[in-house]
């Protein structure tokens, strides 16, 4: 069975106050890792279900300003997404 995740991403603002680029040239949304906040908005038994609840979530605080920043991932329930494990970098003192 697969599952809908709805996600959004409030992107940071950037300090030269110059204007954000919320996707990328194929339509993507692009997220900065260290800056952009991230949420799962909800998890969703189709795509039209998702779709309504973007619908919903475009008129409210936070989601308004950034109407176009949902994306939506299909996850397979009782599935491994992750295989591979996982490494921990050091973090640099520069």
């Amino acid at each position: 069975m697969d599952v809908h995740l709805l996600w959004h991403v409030r992107h940071a603002k950037n300090l030269d106050r110059s204007a954000v680029q919320h996707r990328d040239s194929s339509g993507e949304v692009l997220i900065d890792d260290d800056f952009d906040d991230v949420k799962i908005v909800g998890i969703y038994s189709s795509e039209q279900a998702a779709a309504a609840a973007i619908s919903r979530a475009q008129m409210r605080p936070g989601f308004a300003e950034e109407p176009d920043s949902f994306t939506i991932d299909i996850c397979t329930v009782d599935e491994d997404s992750w295989t591979d494990g996982f490494v921990t970098l050091p973090v640099r003192s520069d």
